[in-house]
């Protein structure tokens, strides 16, 4: 079982490899669902960590639907990211149906060469989830989906995120489940989801908020309970 932990400071990232993540998801703008966060972040995080950093990749906080330039941009992002050590982006694209860009997604996927990649939550708010699933699975450049089953909290998606991890099952792709996990319930929902992989922010946090740092104690709690 692999945790992965939301962290936007370096200070945030060595706790979360201390207390036994086994890997980052780098980022800013907590509040907005997670930004790209600045380059000097980015080279001191991965310079610094000896588990995998993944980098958020989105250049702002208006949906998921891209114009050319943010996709320049975004892929000038990845480059750089590539250079400065990263092990991987992090990243999804929508058309304006909510369906998987799949002209844009092979871009990105292309500036990625090499990386480790996961499509992220943009996928939550795609318009037929297993339609989208289908689409990402034919790239095996992208390691995982990042989910919570199009749920506020993956704890209230148990049956779809099951389903998706079953249809994913007998290939590459993996499901990594995400939002409102937590130390009260990740016991049964792993019991419920069958996941490998699982994603935390606010669930290891001081106060349960990104107002506060990464606690420690919870994440350790958490490798603890699901014997990661």
């Amino acid at each position: 079982m692999l945790i992965e932990v939301i962290a936007d400071t370096l200070s945030d990232a060595l706790i979360a490899q201390e207390a036994g993540a086994g890997r980052i998801e780098l980022v800013t703008g907590l509040a907005e669902g997670g930004l790209t966060p600045g380059y000097g972040v980015i080279e001191r995080v991965c310079k610094e960590l000896k588990i995998p950093v993944n980098v958020m990749i989105r250049p702002h906080s208006r949906g998921f639907c891209y114009s050319e330039e943010d996709i320049e941009v975004m892929i000038q992002d990845i480059d750089i990211c590539k250079k400065l050590g990263a092990a991987g982006v992090v990243f999804g694209v929508l058309t304006h149906n909510n369906q998987v860009h799949i002209d844009y997604l092979k871009r990105l996927i292309d500036a990625a060469d090499g990386m480790d990649i996961t499509f992220h939550r943009a996928f939550d708010e795609a318009d037929d989830q297993f339609a989208a699933m289908e689409i990402i699975k034919q790239y095996p450049q992208i390691s995982r989906i990042l989910t919570s089953g199009g749920e506020r909290s993956a704890a209230n998606a148990a049956a779809r995120l099951r389903k998706l991890n079953e249809l994913t099952a007998d290939s590459h792709l993996k499901i990594m489940a995400g939002a409102g996990l937590s130390i009260e319930n990740i016991t049964a929902f792993l019991d419920e989801v069958p996941v490998t992989e699982v994603h935390f922010g606010t669930g290891v946090r001081f106060q349960s908020s990104y107002d506060h740092q990464i606690d420690p104690e919870r994440v350790r709690k958490i490798i603890k309970i699901i014997g990661a």
